[in-house]
This record gives structure tokens, C-alpha cells and sequence, in this order.
């Protein structure tokens, strides 16, 4: 894959799970973990037979592969959903927007010891635009807690599937993921609504489950976890920045009004700090001159050698000497 196509995915991946935002208004009144559940099954349905239908053979779970897995359902899938309805209900949804905006600089921060320039300030420029598009919210420390247990489950989203992407492909990482998420989203479910967790969806919640299953779930996991080994956590954090875009671009096309002006200048702060952080670091190239010390003979060996190289020139005029009385005799 060129770097070119990785890219496409990265900031496909990000600009689909934007559209959540706008496509969440069909499924508004249906019970939210029993909707997160069915949208998760039907996902884990479509990947499981995209990966009984590839060549890719199927890879044996070790133990430590499937604690992995379990715990990227728990905490990118639905510890991630818990906290972002607890603290959209607390302060609205700017806040924990606000916060998802942070995200690229986290990863840039946590994924390496000594973060790149570069990359710290392009993530910087990313979270500013993001701010910009989303605004700052507002609420109090319960639901800020919650916002920040968001970006942390965002992290643990790539990061704890990066060691199991060489193994299993972002077809299985995605499909074992999501349809480890089903049963703990159906208790969660169970626990928070009873057995009203689910119900018989309309034509339109049916429509929009279907879109968030196939596009935002398989479409957008599978291009996320297709460029992040290629990209590596910090240059892939910055495309979190084009989450905001994509929910901006998707309401204007469905009619739900135009964007400010303080949205399409984050969206374009935005894109400009993804550039700043792909751009190619410059070799820094040092000069190297190698300077041989002479030896403590060589001197001495270069006179001795043009003392021969007289003597020998001296002989040589003496036998032309020689050689011309015979010519003249």
C-alpha cells in the first residue's frame, strides 16, 4: 500500500466516524446500549463472513491474544460509548468533543519517550482547529471526568490492537472486536434499562443501524486498522482531527444547516496540522573530514627515497655520457 493510499484510510476511517454524529439522529429514541448492541452484532455478522471468505487463514487465539481483544471491547468499544453518554448528559456534547479533540496529542505524547518536534507541534495545531470547530463546552467535574475517560479509551482503541493487527489483519481485529463488545453492551443494557434494552426497530432506526454497522463500524475499523501499523500511533493520532470535519461536512449535506465560520477554519487549521505531521523529517547532513597523522618515519623515508631517486638519475647521466663518447668514436 503507498503512502498515499494509507493516508486515504486513515482520514477515511476518521471522516466516517464523523458521520456518526449526524446519522445518530435516526436511532435518537431507541434505547441506546441495546441500539450499540444490535449495531455491533450485525457488524460482527458482516466481518466474520468477509473473513470466512478471504485467503487470509484463520489465525489461533493464545491467551494473551484474547485478553487484547477483550479488553479493546471493553475499553475502545464500550467503556468509550459509556463515557461518552455520561458526559454528554452532564454538559452537552462540545465537552467531550473538546476533549476528543485532544486525542492526537496524547498519542503523540504516550506512544513514543521522546516525542518528534514536529510531531508534537503539528498535533498541537490539530487539537486547536479541532477546538475551534467544536467550541469549549462547558460542565462540571463529574462530566469532565467522564470526557476524559473518553480520550483514554480513544487511545487504548490503537493502541491495544496494534500487537494484535500482524497476526490477526484488521479484518479480524475489527470482526473479533466488535463481537466481543455484543455481550458486554447486551449486560450493560440489561443493567441500565432491563429488558426494554431492545425493542423492534422502525424503518428509519433500521436504516440507520444498518449505515453505523456497515460504514461506520466494518468500513471505518477496517481502514483504521489498515493504516495505523503502516502510519504508527502518533502520525495516525493526528487524523482523529478529521473527525470533526466529517460530522461538519455530513449534517451540511443532510440538510441540517450550513457550517459557521469557526468550523470551517477549524476544519481547514485542522488539516494543515495532519500536513505539518506527515511532512518528511530532513536527514541532517554532517560534514566529515578524515585526517591521516603522518608517521614519525615517513619523512625520513621520503628523503631516503629521493636521495635513491638522485643517485639513480646521477647513474643514469654518467652511462648517457658513456654512451655518447661510443657514438662518437
Amino acid at each position: 500500500m503507498s503512502k498515499g493510499t494509507t493516508v486515504a484510510a486513515a482520514a477515511g476511517a476518521m471522516f466516517l466516524v464523523g458521520t456518526l454524529a449526524a446519522v445518530s439522529g435516526l436511532i435518537k429514541d431507541y434505547p441506546l446500549y441495546g441500539g450499540q448492541t444490535v449495531r455491533y452484532a450485525v457488524a460482527a455478522l458482516i466481518m466474520f463472513v468477509i473473513m470466512k471468505m478471504s485467503s487470509r487463514p484463520m489465525a489461533h487465539l493464545t491467551v494473551k491474544d484474547f485478553g487484547l481483544l477483550v479488553a479493546l471491547a471493553l475499553t475502545g468499544l464500550v467503556l468509550f460509548n459509556v463515557c461518552v453518554v455520561e458526559s454528554t448528559r452532564g454538559a452537552g456534547p462540545a465537552l467531550v468533543g473538546t476533549m476528543l479533540a485532544t486525542v492526537p496529542l496524547v498519542m503523540a505524547v504516550v506512544t513514543t519517550r521522546r516525542p518528534r518536534p514536529r510531531l508534537v507541534v503539528a498535533a498541537g495545531i490539530v487539537v486547536a482547529g479541532a477546538l475551534l470547530a467544536t467550541g469549549l463546552g462547558e460542565g462540571g467535574a463529574g462530566a469532565l471526568s467522564w470526557a476524559l475517560g473518553a480520550v483514554a479509551c480513544e487511545v487504548c482503541f490503537s493502541l491495544l490492537a496494534l500487537p494484535l493487527l500482524p497476526k490477526l489483519g484488521a479484518v479480524g481485529v475489527t470482526a473479533w472486536s466488535v463481537a466481543l463488545a455484543v455481550p458486554l453492551l447486551a449486560v450493560t443494557g440489561l443493567a441500565v434499562d432491563g429488558a426494554a434494552f431492545l425493542r423492534v426497530p422502525t424503518v428509519p432506526e433500521a436504516l440507520g443501524f444498518a449505515y453505523l454497522a456497515s460504514v461506520v463500524t466494518c468500513g471505518a475499523f477496517f481502514l483504521w486498522y489498515t493504516a495505523l501499523p503502516r502510519l504508527g500511533p502518533g502520525r495516525a493520532g493526528l487524523f482523529a482531527g478529521v473527525i470533526p470535519v466529517g460530522a461538519i461536512t455530513t449534517g451540511t449535506l443532510i440538510g441540517l444547516g450550513l457550517p459557521s465560520g469557526a468550523e470551517l477554519a477549524g476544519a481547514a487549521i485542522v488539516v494543515g496540522g495532519i500536513v505539518v505531521g506527515l511532512l518528511p523529517d530532513r536527514p541532517v547532513r554532517v560534514g566529515v573530514v578524515h585526517v591521516l597523522a603522518d608517521r614519525p618515519d615517513q619523512h625520513e623515508d621520503q628523503g631516503a627515497h629521493d636521495d635513491d631517486d638522485t643517485h639513480d638519475s646521477d647513474g643514469d647521466d654518467e652511462s648517457s655520457c658513456h654512451d655518447s663518447s661510443r657514438v662518437q668514436v
